[in-house]
């Protein structure tokens, strides 16, 4: 099962929904970077179920535990366990689903595929597992943070028909984001999104849209071109999020809808040799390659599968039936997506991160004495430890 993600910095999952507990193992975290429970759960607490009205009524305190890999609060370079464990578990509002099969969930697929599920709350493909990603990619931002004073902010910016201009809140901060439940800067239009959900909840129904994300103070330099581009590695993490079902990276699809000379961002230099290329339709890559400027993307999510009302299926004798609309489930999956899609963003830059200053360090080591210092004085160096 594909439960590994990443090269330098190297992540796997592990856990069912219904278990014991849900994890991480991190693999390749440089060693002397900060590693302290409060960091990985402030991360945590914004994903964690029961957190408003417009989220499942779960309740989960997903206390993180640290396993392994931490000395005195510092990341030791050996493998970081992290261990969430389940409270909260109602298996039996999944006793249906042992021989019926959700539409448009993982059941049938994962029948097919092993001839063997975890039928209650969903196993492996319950959003549930995605708390091993959001934990480790509270490290992976901590990387980025210490190494180029990056920052990461995603946000929901379409709950089915109502929406913002991502592009009109470029500095929008996750205080801004996390001011109301919706995870929405505008607040206007996030009042708006709150009472659509919360009727769509007490028709027993589910909505889905889109959450926009900006990764800012990246260098140029990340991304390995062909199959390892970064915009390709990013659309492989943000496409193995539960419910996701489209990537855009700068404009997007509507970029389709212009000229060349219309979507094309000219370079210019500042004074000091500062290279930009506004107004960045590109999204911050071009060749696979970031460029310095604001990596910018956007997730789609579908309405959440499971809802409150009936709806026909089949067994797994593959007669026709009806499943019973009940459980606990997210009217729309957005506002926790938010943390999801920062997460997945953090261990593609962290990874690629890593790779990059690996290359920079035999470059280093390749030039000629006299060209040493030009290339010192145009990369930071990272500050890790006390």
């Amino acid at each position: 099962m594909g439960s590994r993600f990443g090269q330098a910095f190297a992540v796997q999952t592990f856990g069912e929904s219904h278990g014991p507990a849900v994890g991480v193992v991190i693999d390749g975290c440089p060693p002397l970077l900060p590693v302290t429970s409060e960091l990985i759960q402030a991360a945590l607490d914004r994903r964690r179920p029961g957190q408003s009205r417009i989220t499942t009524q779960r309740q989960e305190a997903d206390a993180v535990e640290i396993l392994s890999g931490v000395e005195e609060g510092l990341a030791t370079g050996a493998p970081i366990a992290l261990l969430v464990r389940n409270a909260d578990q109602r298996s039996r509002d999944y006793e249906q689903m042992r021989d019926t099969y959700r539409p448009s969930h993982a059941d049938f697929a994962y029948d097919e595929k092993y001839g063997i599920r975890s039928w209650s709350g969903g196993g492996r493909a319950s959003a549930r597992e995605t708390i091993g990603r959001v934990a480790a990619g509270a490290l992976a931002e901590e990387l980025l943070r210490l190494l180029y004073g990056a920052s990461i902010v995603a946000f929901v910016d379409r709950v089915q028909d109502i929406a913002i201009r991502a592009e009109d809140f470029p500095n929008a901060s996750r205080d801004d984001v996390d001011a109301n439940i919706a995870r929405c800067p505008d607040p206007a239009v996030a009042e708006k999104m709150i009472a659509h959900i919360e009727a769509v909840r007490k028709e027993g129904d589910s909505v889905g849209g889109s959450v926009w994300c900006q990764a800012a103070g990246i260098p140029a330099g990340l991304g390995d071109p062909v199959f390892d581009k970064l915009e390709a590695d990013l659309a492989k993490a943000m496409m193995s999020l539960p419910a996701s079902k489209g990537f855009e990276i700068g404009s997007g699809f509507e970029g389709t809808r212009l000229r060349g000379s219309e979507h094309n961002d000219p370079y210019r230099a500042d004074d000091y040799g500062q290279v930009t290329a506004a107004p960045n339709r590109s999204g911050g890559i071009q060749g696979g390659i970031s460029i310095g400027m604001p990596i910018t993307m956007r997730v789609s999510f579908k309405p959440v599968a499971t809802i409150m009302r009936d709806q026909d299926t089949v067994n797994q004798q593959r007669e026709n039936a009806t499943l019973k609309g009940k459980g606990r489930h997210d009217p729309c999956v957005l506002p926790r997506a938010v943390p999801m899609v920062e997460a997945m963003a953090a261990l593609v830059l962290a990874d690629h991160a890593l790779r990059q200053e690996g290359l920079l360090a035999v470059r280093e080591g390749l030039r000629r004495p006299e060209e040493r210092p030009l290339l010192d004085a145009t990369r930071r160096r990272p500050q890790f430890g006390p």
